[in-house]
């Protein structure tokens, strides 16, 4: 008997976890996360795994952005600029935009 209450507890947080584990692509589709003008992601609706998981894909890209930069002789803000563009025509339709400092859905 206490060797199925602890596979059913084992389970539990198990799937617990995964639940707490957020994509992208949900983040995305559930409207928390939006791409801006400004090449970045930004929290549209508060969430704590949400706000990790941008600041590391924002980090990522600013390497990125910044590596683009330097190999064209352009400063940040105009790659910046260009991938903010590029990210929001990418955006699927029903997706959060942030244009001119309002949310739009796309």
């Amino acid at each position: 008997m206490k060797m199925i209450k602890w596979t059913s507890l084992l389970t539990a947080a198990m799937l617990t976890f995964n639940a707490f584990a957020l994509t992208l692509d949900e983040a995305k589709s559930q409207g928390i996360v939006g791409e801006t003008s400004s090449g970045y992601l930004e929290v549209v609706k508060s969430n704590a795994d949400a706000q990790q998981l941008i600041a590391d894909i924002n980090a990522k890209r600013k390497a990125k952005y910044l590596s683009l930069a330097k190999k064209n002789g352009i400063t940040l803000e105009q790659v910046e600029t260009l991938a903010g563009a590029k990210a929001i025509a990418k955006t699927s339709p029903g997706q959060m935009v942030k244009i001119d400092g309002q949310w739009r859905k796309k």
